[in-house]
């Protein structure tokens, strides 16, 4: 199940809903793995205790850095490093910006005290302290 749900995660753009909507279900799939019925009131952390799991938001958290730094270690002219740092040209529309990868890294980039993306790109070229990067990242 959870390679199947976990495909691709690494280029998906996330809000809070759907990472609510990620976790609600793998609680829903354990609860059934682990025959947890409603009325036994088990806690969430406890059935991730239980089952040795983390939250699959927090595992598509880690997927989507990993994969941002092994990017960021690519050659100056790589394709995948080249639509990273793509700007559109001409006016957006009215309203709220739509929700991108873009903008989701760069918000959970900012949480990490990375001010820029050279800043990022310095910290991704030492793979061991990115990795310790990642994972504190990812802890909250």
């Amino acid at each position: 199940m959870r390679p199947i749900l976990l495909y691709g995660c690494e280029t998906w753009k996330i809000t809070k809903k759907d990472e609510k909507q990620l976790d609600t279900f793998q609680m829903k799939c354990l609860r059934r793995i682990l025959r947890i019925r409603w009325q036994q009131r088990i806690t969430n952390e406890r059935i991730l205790k239980i089952s040795g799991m983390e939250n699959v938001s927090c595992e598509v958290r880690r997927r989507r850095w990993n994969w941002l730094g092994h990017i960021l270690r690519r050659e100056g002219s790589d394709d995948c490093k080249t639509a990273l740092g793509w700007q559109p040209e001409g006016k957006r529309a009215r309203g709220r910006p739509k929700t991108t990868w873009r903008r989701t890294i760069e918000k959970e980039r900012n949480t990490a005290g990375w001010s820029s993306w050279n800043a990022t790109k310095t910290a991704a070229r030492d793979r061991n302290k990115w990795k310790e990067n990642v994972t504190a990242l990812c802890a909250f």
